[in-house]
């Protein structure tokens, strides 16, 4: 009853993440976006995280 397929797996190719730059971070930034800047890292963040502080800025802004 717990048998596997016989079916060969098929391995998928992931594309590996570019490394952003300040500048490329800065050029592809959003308004709702922060540029987060460590020694070790770039990281584009959303100011909001989660989808309910979201839409609860998004109401204020109107």
């Amino acid at each position: 009853t717990n048998m596997r397929a016989s079916g060969t797996d098929d391995a998928i190719l992931l594309v590996p993440p570019y490394t952003i730059t300040i500048e490329r971070g800065l050029e592809i930034m959003q308004d709702d976006e922060y540029l987060e800047i460590t020694p070790n890292n770039v990281r584009l963040r959303k100011k909001y995280l989660t989808k309910t502080d979201r839409e609860m800025a998004k109401k204020k802004a109107q």
